[in-house]
C-alpha cells in the first residue's frame, strides 16, 4: 500500500567509562573481592557501550537487544554512581540534522547520565521503527512482529517526551524535543495501528470492524500530520519535509478503505444509496492520494478495488434498485476501534538483563551508611571523651593534693615511688625529643594540606574565570551550566575544609602553650634517680604518720580510684569494638517506601548497641565522684596531722608539680599524635578532593572545546555578518569615467577605505608581442578609464599586445601573474594595483569577444554575494 516510516538513529562520541568509574570504585571499596569484581563489571559496561553505540547496528531483534541490555544497565547503576561528581561527557549528535558543507550536523555534550539514557532510548525507538519496518506484512508472522515493535518505538518516544527536560535540566536537541518526540511516537502508533487493519483484511474478519480499525488509523495519521504540520520547530527538519506527504497519503488512504469496508456493510444491510455514495467518497480520497503523493505511495491497488465495487454497485442500483444516493455529509458516522497502545517503559526491557553491579549499593544507601558511621563515631566520641574527661579530672585533683606521693613521701629525704614510676613512664615515651619533634612536623603537614586545598581551588577559579569570560563573549550562544553553580557543592566542601584547618591550627597552638608551660617540670622526670632526688627539696621527717589511721583510708581510697580508673580502660575498648552493619536495613526500607529514613534507622540500632555501656559509664564516672569527695575529706584530716613548715611546703610543691608535668605529658603526647593522625588523614581526604576538582575541571575543559567547535560551526554555517562596500563591477550604475581604477572581480574587498598610498612610478610604453604569445594566456579585466596620473590610452594595435605594462618588481600592490578566482589572495593587499588595459585593447594576453561573458567564475547573484566567511 505504502512505504512505512522509520527513524534514523543518533550517532554517539567514544566515552571512555573505565577509568572515572574505576577510580570511583578504588576509592570506595577496600582492595578485596569485590572491589575486583566491581573493576571487572566496568570493563563489561564499557564493551557493552562500544557494542550498543561504537558500531552500525543491524535491523534486527538481536542488535535491539544489546541497546536494551545497555538502557537496563544504565538505569540499574544510577543509583549506584554519583555521576553528577564522575563528570563523564556524553556527546550525541542530532539524529534528523544532517549538517552543511562548512560543518558538522548539530551535537550537544553533557555530563548528565539522564542525557545518556534519553538518547539510547530514542535509539530503541528508532532502530524498533527500522526492524518493524523491515518486516514482511505478506504473512502473520511479520504483521504480529511490525505491530509489536511500531508499539514500542511509540512508547520509547512518549517515554522521552514525558522525562527529557526532567533529565537534562536545560533545552535539549531538536530531535528530542518533547514536540519532536510527542510527533514521532503519534506516527508510531499510526503506524501499527494500520498493521492490524493489514491483519484484519488479511484475517478476512467483518467489514464493520475493518471500518472501525481503518478509520481509527486514519484518525491516528490526521493528528500525526496536524502535528507536524502546526508545530513550527518540525518542517525545518528535511525529514519531516518527507515524512509530511506521506502522512496525507496514509490518512486519505485509511480513509478511504473504511469507507470502502463501510459501503460492503451498507450493500448487506440493502442500503445501495449509501453504498453507492461512501464508495464515491472513497474514489474521490483515492485519487486525491494519487494525484498529490503518487511519489511517496501507490494506491492502484486500492483504487482498483474501489472502482470494481463502485460499478458493480452503480449497476445493480441503476438497474434494480434505483435507491437514491444521499450525500456525503449525511451519511452516519464510522465508528472507531484502537488496538494499538505505545508499550510502558519499565526496565528491565530485555528478558536476559542481569545487572554487572548486583553487589554494590546504591549511592542512597552508601551515604545512608555515610551518615550512620558518622552518628556512630559521634557516640564512641561522647563516651570515650566523656570517660578521658573522668581521668583527666581525677589526674588533676590527686595532682593537686600531692596523692598519692604524700603518703609515700612520710621519711621526708627519699623521692616518692609514685613520682620514680612516673619519671620511667615519660622516658620510656621519649622524653622531650619525642614532643618536640613531633610539635616541629605539625606546622609541615599543616603546609601541605593548606597547599592541596590552594591547588584545588584554584583549579575551579582559573576555570571558572574562562567560562565566565567566554560566556561573556558569546552570551546567550555560551549555553552551558555556569561554571559558578556547578562549583558551589565543592567550594562549600572546600570552605569547610578551610575552617577545619584553622580550628587545627587553634587547638595546636594550645597543645603548643601547654608544654611551654610543663616542660621544665617534664625536662626533670627525664633526669636520672640521683639528679631527681637533688632537685626535689627535703623536709624534715613525718614517721609519726606511717601508722596512723588516717593514712590506711586514703590508701584504701586511692586502691578503690585505681580500681575504677581501670575499669573505664575496659570499658572504653569495649565502646570502640563494637561494629554493626546497617547495609540490608537501609535495603530494604529504600526496596519498600523508596527512601531510606536514616536518622531514625541509626538512632534505634545506636540504642540498642550502645545502651548498655551508655549505662555502665554513667555508673563508673558517679562511683569516681563519690570517691574524689572521700578522699578530698581524708586529705583534710592527713594535712592536719602534718608539721607544717617551710620545707614541707616547698617540697610538697615540687613533687606536686613533677605529679602534674606527668598527666601534662601523657596527654600532651596523645594531643600532638592525634594531631599528626589528623592531618596525614586530611590529606588523604584534600588529596581526593583535588582529584575530584581535577576531574570536573578537565570534563568542563572537554565540554568547553566541543562547545566553542560546535560554535565555530554553526557560525560558519551563518550567512555573512559584516557588509562590505559593493565592487564597482558588481553595481548597476556605470563604472566612472575618471578617477581610481576599477579592482578586478572576485579579487579584493575591503571593508574600510584604505589609507591613502604614494603613486607609482611612471609606467613604461608599452611593448609590442607576437600573436603566438598572445594566444597562450587568459583575459584578465574589462576595459578600466585611467587615472589622470598614467600614461594616455594608446591607440589599439593591429594584434595582440602583450601585459599593458611591464611588471615593476618592488611595487608590493602588483600581481605578476593574472588574478584569476582565488580565495586565498582576499584580503592580503588592501588595493593592489590593476594591468592598465587601454579602452578597446586585447586583454593580456588575448580579450575574449566582446558579447561574451566574463570567463573565470562569476559571483553569484547580486542579492547573495559570495565572499569567504570571516
Amino acid at each position: 500500500m505504502a512505504t512505512f516510516i522509520s527513524v534514523p538513529l543518533k550517532k554517539s562520541s567514544e566515552v571512555d567509562l573505565v577509568k572515572p568509574l574505576s577510580k570511583f570504585v578504588t576509592s570506595t571499596y577496600p582492595p578485596g573481592e569485590e572491589q575486583t569484581e566491581s573493576l571487572r563489571a566496568v570493563e563489561e559496561l564499557n564493551k557493552l557501550r562500544k557494542s550498543a553505540l561504537g558500531r552500525p547496528l543491524d535491523k534486527h531483534e538481536s542488535s535491539l537487544e544489546i541497546l536494551l541490555r545497555y538502557y537496563d544497565q544504565l538505569c540499574a547503576i544510577e543509583p549506584k554512581f554519583p555521576f553528577t561528581e564522575l563528570c563523564l561527557t556524553f556527546t550525541w549528535k542530532d539524529a534528523f540534522d544532517k549538517g552543511s558543507l562548512f560543518g558538522g550536523s548539530v551535537k550537544l555534550a553533557l555530563a548528565s547520565l539522564g542525557y545518556e539514557k534519553t538518547c539510547v532510548l530514542f535509539n530503541v525507538g528508532a532502530l524498533a521503527s527500522q526492524i518493524a519496518s523491515e518486516q514482511n506484512l505478506d504473512n502473520d508472522e511479520g504483521l504480529k512482529t511490525a505491530a509489536k515493535f511500531y508499539q514500542l518505538a511509540s512508547g520509547a518516544f512518549a517515554h522521552i517526551k514525558d522525562t527529557v527536560l526532567s533529565a537534562l535540566n536545560r533545552e535539549p536537541t531538536m530531535d528530542i524535543s518533547p514536540e519532536t518526540v510527542g510527533t514521532l511516537s503519534q506516527i508510531m502508533l499510526s503506524q501499527a495501528q494500520e498493521v492490524f487493519v493489514l491483519k484484519a483484511t488479511a484475517d478476512k474478519m467483518k467489514d464493520a470492524i475493518v471500518a472501525k480499525l481503518a478509520n481509527q488509523a486514519a484518525d491516528y495519521y490526521g493528528d500525526a500530520f496536524k502535528q507536524c504540520q502546526y508545530k513550527e520547530n518540525l518542517p525545518k527538519y528535511f525529514y519531516f519535509q518527507e515524512v509530511l506527504p506521506v502522512l496525507a497519503a496514509k490518512h486519505c488512504m485509511m480513509q478511504a478503505t473504511a469507507e470502502l469496508h463501510q459501503s460492503a456493510l451498507a450493500h448487506q444491510k440493502k442500503k445501495f444509496g449509501e453504498e453507492i455514495a461512501r464508495l464515491q467518497h472513497a474514489t474521490e480520497l483515492v485519487k486525491t492520494a494519487a494525484s498529490r503523493y503518487d511519489e511517496y505511495v501507490n494506491v492502484k491497488d486500492l483504487s482498483d478495488k474501489i472502482s470494481r465495487a463502485l460499478t458493480a454497485a452503480k449497476k445493480d442500483n441503476d438497474f434494480i434498485y434505483h435507491d437514491r444516493v444521499p450525500e456525503v455529509k449525511d451519511l452516519e458516522h464510522i465508528g472507531k476501534a484502537s488496538l494499538v497502545k505505545a508499550t510502558a517503559i519499565q526496565t528491565p526491557l530485555s528478558q536476559k538483563f542481569t545487572d554487572l553491579f548486583e553487589k554494590m549499593v546504591p549511592m542512597a544507601v552508601q551515604q545512608s551508611m555515610s551518615a550512620a558511621n558518622s552518628r556512630k563515631a559521634d557516640t564512641v566520641n561522647r563516651l570515650t571523651g566523656s570517660m578521658r574527661e573522668a581521668t583527666n579530672l581525677c589526674n588533676g585533683v590527686l595532682a593537686s593534693l600531692n596523692l598519692p606521693a604524700a603518703l609515700e613521701d612520710l621519711s621526708g629525704d627519699a623521692v616518692p615511688q609514685s613520682i620514680l614510676e612516673k619519671s620511667r613512664a615519660v622516658v620510656q615515651q621519649g622524653g622531650l625529643q619525642s614532643i618536640e619533634q613531633l610539635i616541629k612536623d605539625l606546622p609541615e603537614l599543616l603546609q601541605r594540606n593548606r597547599e592541596i586545598l590552594d591547588e584545588s581551588l584554584k583549579m575551579l577559579d582559573d576555570e571558572e574565570t574562562t567560562d565566565n569570560e567566554l560566556r561573556g563573549k558569546f552570551n546567550q550562544r555560551w549555553n552551558r551550566t555556569p561554571s559558578g553553580d556547578l562549583y558551589k557543592p565543592l567550594r562549600a566542601e572546600g570552605n569547610n575544609f578551610r575552617n577545619i584547618l584553622d580550628k587545627a591550627v587553634q587547638a595546636d597552638q594550645v597543645v603548643k602553650e601547654r608544654y611551654t608551660a610543663h616542660c621544665e617540670m617534664i625536662a626533670l622526670l627525664c633526669k636520672p634517680e640521683n639528679e631527681l632526688s637533688a632537685a626535689i627539696p627535703s623536709a624534715n621527717p613525718a614517721k609519726t604518720l606511717q601508722g596512723s589511721e588516717v593514712v590506711n583510708v586514703l590508701r584504701a581510697q586511692l586502691a578503690q580510684l585505681d580500681e575504677v580508673k581501670r575499669e573505664r580502660e575496659v570499658l572504653e575498648g569495649e565502646v570502640k569494638s563494637v561494629t554493626f552493619d546497617m547495609t540490608a536495613k537501609f535495603l530494604t526500607a529504600l526496596a519498600q517506601d523508596g527512601a531510606i529514613n536514616e536518622e531514625t534507622l541509626t538512632s534505634s540500632e545506636l540504642d540498642t548497641r550502645y545502651g548498655s555501656h551508655t549505662q555502665r559509664v554513667q555508673q563508673n564516672l558517679r562511683r569516681q565522684e563519690e570517691l574524689l569527695s572521700q578522699i578530698q575529706v581524708s586529705h583534710q584530716e592527713f594535712s592536719a596531722l602534718k608539721q607544717s613548715n617551710s620545707e614541707a611546703n616547698n617540697r610538697e610543691e615540687v613533687l606536686k608539680k613533677l605529679a602534674s608535668a606527668h598527666d601534662s605529658y601523657i596527654e600532651i603526647s596523645c594531643n600532638i599524635k592525634e594531631g599528626t593522625k589528623f592531618y596525614n588523614d586530611l590529606t588523604e581526604i584534600l588529596l581526593k578532593f583535588q582529584n575530584k576538582c581535577s576531574d570536573i575541571v578537565f570534563a568542563r575543559k572537554t565540554e568547553r572545546d566541543e562547545l566553542l567547535k560546535e560554535l565555530q560551526q554553526s557560525i560558519a554555517r551563518e550567512p555573512s555578518a559584516p557588509s562590505f562596500n559593493v565592487p564597482s563591477y558588481q553595481s548597476n550604475t556605470p563604472a566612472p569615467a575618471s578617477g581610481g581604477l576599477t579592482p578586478v572581480p572576485r579579487t579584493v574587498f575591503t571593508q574600510q577605505q584604505p589609507q591613502a598610498k604614494p603613486q607609482p612610478p611612471a609606467r613604461p610604453p608599452l611593448p609590442n608581442i607576437t600573436p603566438q604569445a598572445a594566444s597562450t594566456s587568459a583575459p584578465v579585466s574589462t576595459p578600466v578609464a585611467p587615472s589622470s596620473t598614467n600614461p594616455p590610452p594608446v591607440a589599439p594595435p593591429s594584434q595582440a599586445q602583450g601585459p599593458p605594462y611591464s611588471t615593476y618588481q618592488g611595487y608590493p600592490g602588483y600581481y605578476q601573474m593574472p588574478m584569476a578566482y582565488n580565495p586565498y589572495a582576499y584580503g592580503q593587499f588592501n588595493m593592489p594595483y590593476m594591468p592598465y588595459q587601454a579602452q578597446g585593447q586585447a586583454g593580456y594576453p588575448g580579450a575574449p569577444p566582446a558579447q561574451q561573458p566574463y570567463p573565470y567564475p562569476q559571483q553569484p547573484p547580486q542579492q547573495q554575494p559570495y565572499y569567504p566567511q570571516q
